[in-house]
């Protein structure tokens, strides 16, 4: 009986705030009242007390247990039966204290289930948890001079990407497996992370990492250049460890680094555990239960779910792999229950191993468990924005290196179309175009994920021997056989698909599943609301093209040419046009510098002419170019409450006439001497980070929460403001930012000049009487 052999063992757990842990760590408890748990979590922001009580004890797979015993009784009993100890194993000696190092020597069985379990992990950190976690736990045994039950959880998939069956056999007992110096294996993946990281800081690479920040973020200014520029370098270091992983995987034929490095910690623990009885785990892909302590029970998605959801959504229409072929799934309380009965079992001294696996009892073809996927959304479709069913495609199962070459043709079609709208001149709502380039882009790049990250394991033909497994299944009770079923000939695929685990992964989800009863609110009408709540205590505005359709050029083309003669005009106009090319470039690399030097135009310029043409070129011009909606929209923030200011790099006496508009204005200025303008601006104007930094201090002056105000601007040179408040508003943006907001999920508003307002071509002041 296994609860009987379990009394009064006390079994350590690495890994249990995982998926597979929390349901060991569940079933334990349940199955086995009579033992204690020893849980080594890492630390981090809270105690592994803390970590324990939160991540693990209030997770939805006690609920039962909770439900039987009462929330004091569980209490108790989790206080009874429950240690936490700070530990890690990538630290040297598991990184314990004196009372956690006592706690692991007391155990008298260490279940290993820690493990860096994506299969996109960079080479080095895949080595570090994955082999020398374990290496690292046998060695601090060692140290304790004790020799607990080793019960290491590893993966079907260290059989490589062989075809036919694979035994329950130790990997070095395999012909197909290739020996390999693990020391040596760790050491060079350090190695290869030191390589990258010097690669990054190459002068070309940096440079690289600089002008992909420019062309996502345009004139955003240095700060945000800069931590852009540095978060491409830092996923670059990432995508070649990664890579690097994958290739050295490839090369010894494993689908990925996971695979690899479980085989040679399989190896590795073999190798040094001397008295330390070892048994494996190995199971095959885990998905949600099949019964205990709930069906469909999951924490978090898995590998199957971010296909299954996408399918369902209709942005994975095709995928490789091999329809007649077996797809190895085996549910997370068969697992769990198998490792139970492996702990209570007595050790040998040999090693044991048992595969935990479905497709040498019961096997499910791929083609057979897309078929259930999709009746079931053909029965529980999916609805879209527009409350209407997605259709469900039917995959036509294409090798993977066809289906990689259709992505990679379709990826390098949107990048070259997303570039080229990039360069040109437009916003608003065209510009909106470039965000669906990027929104397509983005569903291709994870499509090629999907296919990279798991296509060989569709792919894959090996058949896991269950027979060691099925033998254990034999030698249990009944009663045992009903507390722990493990049996994976009990699944019946379609009940468990379609009646299991794919409505708990919709419901987790959070998808749609059914038309809105109520008229559908858009989610820029709920954004909207969000904006203009009474909570909201500030609304900043840029100006241009943000309230006006009208730039600081056009300003100054009208108050430059209001009082000349029609020759001189020509004149002006004529040579500013031949400049314009070289102005409009040194404003896209530096706002400042452009306000800076253009600015000086006004050297000599009257201050009282030029106050008197601005009140003129508001009503004339300002007024002309101006956006109503927006208008409005400054009015329905004071109408609301909320402060209102505008921020902008334009000069005082230009905004000047809007000032009834505004709580404040905070613009540039320019220095004045004997009644004229000297063309030099008294400060650095509010543009850019500058125009945050002016925000953050107006906001601290009054005692705003920036958490609660809002941002409205068109540029990626605004970025600065917008990321400062809690509720930026794109406006009227061009082409970087409108990506940049439907990514991050900000309001987009378009504002148009009022119907019939007149258009001039030029931006001329009345002629001279």
């Amino acid at each position: 009986m296994i609860p009987q052999l379990l009394a009064g063992k006390r079994i350590a757990i690495t890994g249990s705030t995982g998926f597979l842990g929390t349901a060991l760590v569940e079933r334990f408890l349940r199955g086995a009242p009579d033992c204690e748990l020893v849980l080594l979590v890492r630390p981090g922001r809270r105690t592994a007390h803390r970590r324990v009580e939160r991540d693990i004890l209030k997770n939805d797979a006690f609920d039962r247990l909770r439900e039987t015993l009462g929330d004091a009784g569980f209490t108790a009993m989790t206080e009874r039966r429950v240690h936490a100890i700070a530990g890690d194993i990538s630290s040297d000696g598991l990184g314990l204290d004196d009372d956690g190092r006592a706690l692991l020597a007391s155990c008298d069985i260490v279940v290993h289930s820690a493990a860096a379990v994506s299969f996109d992990e960079p080479l080095d950190r895949a080595a570090e948890v994955n082999l020398m976690g374990p290496v690292r736990l046998v060695q601090t045994l060692h140290d304790l001079g004790v020799s607990p039950h080793l019960v290491a959880v590893s993966t079907c998939y260290v059989a490589g990407s062989r075809k036919g069956n694979a035994p329950e056999l130790p990997l070095t007992d395999s012909p197909f497996y290739v020996p390999l110096d693990w020391r040596a294996e760790t050491e060079a993946a350090r190695r290869t992370r030191a390589y990258v990281e010097d690669d990054s800081r190459r002068v070309d690479s940096l440079q690289r990492f600089q002008r992909e920040a420019t062309d996502e973020l345009g004139a955003a200014g240095t700060p945000a250049l800069a931590a852009k520029t540095e978060q491409l370098r830092e996923r670059w270091v990432r995508d070649q460890m990664v890579e690097a992983g994958r290739t050295r995987a490839a090369s010894l034929g494993f689908p990925d680094a996971y695979a690899f490095t479980k085989a040679m910690a399989e190896q590795a623990i073999e190798e040094i555990r001397s008295d330390i009885p070892l048994t494996i785990v190995r199971p095959s892909i885990i998905e949600s239960a099949w019964a205990q302590p709930a069906p469909g029970w999951i924490r978090g998605f898995r590998m199957a779910e971010p296909i299954i959801m996408n399918y369902g959504r209709g942005t994975l229409r095709e995928f490789p792999g091999i329809p007649e072929g077996v797809i190895d799934v085996i549910p997370v309380d068969l697992v769990a229950a198998a490792i139970v009965a492996a702990c209570a079992k007595a050790p040998t001294p040999d090693t044991v191993i048992y595969q935990v696996a479905s497709g040498g009892c019961n096997p499910v073809r791929i083609g057979t468990l897309t078929d259930y996927i999709h009746e079931y959304f053909g029965r529980h479709p999916i609805y879209d924005d527009r409350n209407q069913p997605i259709s469900p495609a039917r995959w036509s199962y294409p090798g993977r290196g066809r289906v990689v070459t259709q992505l990679s043709r379709a990826k390098r079609t949107l990048e070259v179309a997303e570039a080229v709208l990039h360069r040109l001149p437009v916003r608003g709502r065209q510009a909106l175009v470039a965000a669906d380039l990027q929104e397509r882009r983005d569903e291709v790049e994870r499509a090629m994920g999907y296919v990279t990250l798991y296509g060989k394991y569709v792919e894959c033909e090996a058949i896991y021997q269950v027979g060691n497994l099925l033998g254990l299944w034999e030698e249990l009770s009944d009663s045992d056989r009903e507390a722990f079923a493990f049996d994976p000939r009990v699944i019946d695929w379609y009940e468990y698909v379609a009646e299991i685990h794919l409505p708990s992964v919709v419901a987790q989800g959070r998808v749609k599943t059914a038309p809105s009863k109520t008229p559908l609110e858009s989610r820029t009408t709920r954004l909207r609301s969000q904006v203009l709540s009474p909570q909201r205590q500030l609304a900043a505005f840029d100006l241009e093209n943000t309230l006006i359709a009208s730039n600081v050029v056009s300003s100054w083309g009208y108050l430059a040419t209001k009082r000349l003669l029609p020759g001189d005009r020509l004149r002006l106009v004529s040579r500013t046009i031949v400049q314009a090319p070289g102005l409009l470039a040194l404003d896209r690399k530096d706002r400042t510098d452009f306000l800076r030097s253009f600015y000086r135009r006004f050297e000599d310029a009257p201050v009282g002419q030029i106050d008197e043409d601005a009140l003129e070129m508001f009503s004339d011009l300002i007024l002309t170019k101006s956006f109503p909606a927006a208008i409005r929209r400054v009015r329905e923030h004071r109408t609301a409450g909320h402060r209102t200011v505008l921020i902008t790099g334009a000069l005082d006496f230009v905004v000047e006439p809007l000032r009834p508009l505004f709580d404040d204005i905070v613009s540039a200025h320019l220095e004045t001497d004997a009644g004229l303008y000297t063309g030099e601006m008294t400060a650095v104007p509010p543009i850019g980070e500058t125009r945050a930094a002016a925000l953050r201090t107006y906001a601290d002056e009054h005692g705003f929460d920036l958490n609660e105000c809002v941002a409205y601007a068109d540029s990626t040179s605004d970025l600065p403001m917008l990321e400062a408040v809690g509720f930026p508003v794109a406006v009227n943006p061009e082409t970087r930012l409108a990506t940049l907001a439907r990514r991050r999920g900000w309001l987009i508003e378009n504002f148009d000049r009022a119907p019939g307002a007149p258009k001039r071509l030029l931006p001329l002041g009345s002629a001279p009487k």
